[in-house]
């Protein structure tokens, strides 16, 4: 019997996951650095991993700068969302535990994301992504309702626990916009080096002041140092850097979707390292978001009017 092959949109859901992972440890970084306002932290690990990318990507970025230009609408979209996001993202989790905040933020976001791609680009929802986000989201929710133990574990309040969901829900709006934008930019011909330098770049340089104005107490330690450069380099950089491989062989809605094991790995950090309790109901949850994961990078039957400009996941209906 022959090994079963993978396909560009199983690679695709690699590379995703590959970043997931990575992104799953910024909350329990961020700890290490109690003195860093989460604006700090947001701003100097999207700020300088975006310029990073860029400045990587300065050949592809200047042999397609045409095409960008033609692009600038969702260019600036895509920018704007990924300035916002981490500040956004790291907020929530201040305000309502890394778990929570991690839960809700990229929970949110693979609704937010077919929701997008639903209303500008017409695409149908598919069975097997609505299966896979249906297990995913219900994870994601069980995780989030279930962390009965964080205000207790971090001396929170109601009202910082629900200001923090809000923000989380921002945050995943915003992950889907980008998301998307970088999605388009790809589809339409620009390398995924290209795309990706360029929309992490000009938000980068979007939340340079907002790092002048926070950032002083990164440079108070060399531990808050140390973190911010973790930040910047390995979650930010290498795992946008594996998110963009992944835009490019599957849609924003799959990839946001998959991204949904960020929310698992955040929380057994929360549990082993910060201290944040988890009941049994949020475990069930890490393991539907698993069963999702399952569902959605499993090599399907590709039919015969599939593109193969596109590769996707989703095959069946």
């Amino acid at each position: 019997m022959k090994a079963a092959k993978f396909d560009g949109g199983t690679w695709g859901a690699v590379f995703v996951l590959a970043a997931s992972l990575l992104w799953g440890t910024t909350g329990t970084a961020a700890t290490f650095a109690p003195d860093v306002s989460p604006l700090a932290i947001g701003a100097v690990a999207m700020g300088f991993g975006g310029l990073l990318q860029a400045a990587v990507a300065a050949r592809p970025i200047a042999a397609f700068s045409g095409e960008l230009k033609g692009q600038g609408r969702i260019l600036m979209l895509g920018a704007l969302a990924v300035a916002t996001y981490p500040l956004a993202f790291y907020s929530s989790m201040h305000l309502a535990g890394v778990a929570v905040g991690t839960v809700v933020s990229i929970g949110s976001a693979p609704l937010a994301s077919a929701v997008v791609e639903r209303v500008v680009d017409k695409r149908p929802f598919t069975r097997r992504w609505t299966i896979g986000a249906a297990l995913g989201v219900t994870g994601a929710v069980l995780l989030c309702f279930a962390d009965t133990g964080h205000l207790a574990t971090v001396g929170g309040s109601a009202w910082s626990t629900m200001a923090g969901i809000g923000l989380g829900l921002a945050a995943g709006l915003t992950y889907a916009l980008y998301s998307w934008a970088a999605h388009r930019l790809i589809s339409t011909g620009i390398p995924s080096a290209a795309s990706m330098g360029a929309v992490f770049g000009v938000g980068g340089l979007i939340l340079m002041p907002v790092l002048a104005f926070t950032g002083a107490p990164l440079l108070a330690s060399w531990q808050n140092f140390a973190v911010g450069a973790y930040m910047a380099l390995v979650p930010m950089f290498a795992g946008y850097v594996l998110f963009g491989w992944g835009l490019a062989r599957v849609r924003a809605s799959t990839a946001t979707t998959i991204s949904l094991t960020e929310t698992v790995v955040a929380a057994v950090l929360a549990v082993v390292i910060v201290g944040e309790r988890l009941p049994a109901p949020a475990w069930l949850g890490a393991a539907l978001v698993l069963g999702s994961l399952v569902v959605l990078t499993l090599p399907g039957r590709r039919s015969p009017a599939t593109s193969s400009a596109e590769p996707e996941l989703e095959t069946t209906r």
